[in-house]
C-alpha cells in the first residue's frame, strides 16, 4: 500500500488544517526589495528635502518626511521579518505612532506656513513631485506581489501606495500655484497629505492590534 502524497493543506504557507497564514516577510525575495525600496526612499528625501526647504512648501516639505518615515519604518519591517508575532505586532505599532507624530507635524507646519509663508515656485513643487512619483512607482512595482500579509507587511505596501498618491497631489498642486500665484493650493496638498498619514496609521495599529490579540488567545488555548 501506498503512503499517500502530502496535501496542499499542509504546505508551508499553510495552516494545518488548510487555513490561509498571512506572510510575515520570512523570504529572500522580499527581504532583497525591502533594501532596494530603502534605498529609493533615502533619495527621493534627500531630493525632495532639499527643494522643500528652498521653497518653503508644505506640500513638498509632506513629501520628504513621507519618505524619510518610510526610509525608517521599512527598516523596522527589515529587522521584524522573522521575529515573533508578538515582536511583529509590536513595530507595526511603533511604525503607526511614527506616522500619527509625522501627521501632526504635517499639519502643524501647514497651518503655520498658512499664516506667516509666501507662494512657493509652482514649477519647482511640480518637477519634485515628479521626481517623487518615479520613485515611488519603482517601489511599488518591486512591492505589489508582496502587498498582502501580516500587519508589518501590509503596512509597507499601503505606506508606498499611498506615496504614489502623495506625490501626483504634490505635482498637481504645484500646477495650481504656477496657475493662480496663491500659495493656498500648496497648504491644502499638505493638510490633505497629512489626513491620508493619519488615516494610514489608525489602519495598521488595528490590524496590529488584532494580530496581537490573535496570537496571545492561541497561546492561551494551548
Amino acid at each position: 500500500m501506498t503512503t499517500p502524497a502530502p496535501t496542499e493543506s499542509c504546505a508551508p504557507s499553510r495552516g494545518c488544517c488548510g487555513h490561509q497564514v498571512r506572510f510575515d516577510g520570512a523570504s529572500p525575495a522580499y527581504r532583497r526589495v525591502l533594501v532596494a525600496v530603502i534605498a529609493l526612499n533615502l533619495g527621493g528625501f534627500f531630493a525632495v528635502a532639499a527643494g522643500g526647504l528652498m521653497q518653503g512648501s508644505a506640500a513638498l516639505a509632506a513629501n520628504a518626511m513621507d519618505f524619510l518615515a518610510d526610509s525608517a519604518t521599512y527598516a523596522i519591517s527589515l529587522w521584524a521579518i522573522g521575529k515573533s508575532v508578538r515582536v511583529r505586532s509590536g513595530a507595526a505599532v511603533f511604525k503607526s505612532a511614527s506616522l500619527l507624530v509625522m501627521a501632526v507635524t504635517i499639519l502643524g507646519y501647514a497651518v503655520w506656513r498658512a499664516v506667516t509663508g509666501q507662494p512657493p515656485e509652482g514649477a519647482v513643487i511640480t518637477g519634485l513631485g515628479l521626481v517623487g512619483f518615479a520613485a515611488n512607482l519603482v517601489a511599488a512595482l518591486l512591492l505589489v506581489r508582496f502587498r498582502e500579509g501580516d500587519a508589518n507587511v501590509r503596512s509597507v505596501w499601503l505606506c508606498t501606495r499611498n506615496d504614489l498618491i502623495h506625490s501626483l497631489g504634490v505635482a498637481a498642486a504645484g500646477g495650481l500655484v504656477w496657475l493662480t500665484g496663491s500659495r493656498w493650493p500648496d497648504l491644502l496638498a499638505g493638510l490633505l497629505l497629512g489626513g491620508v498619514f493619519l488615516q494610514s496609521a489608525i489602519s495598521i495599529l488595528l490590524q496590529a492590534r488584532a494580530e496581537s490579540r490573535a496570537a496571545t488567545s492561541a497561546a492561551r488555548t494551548l
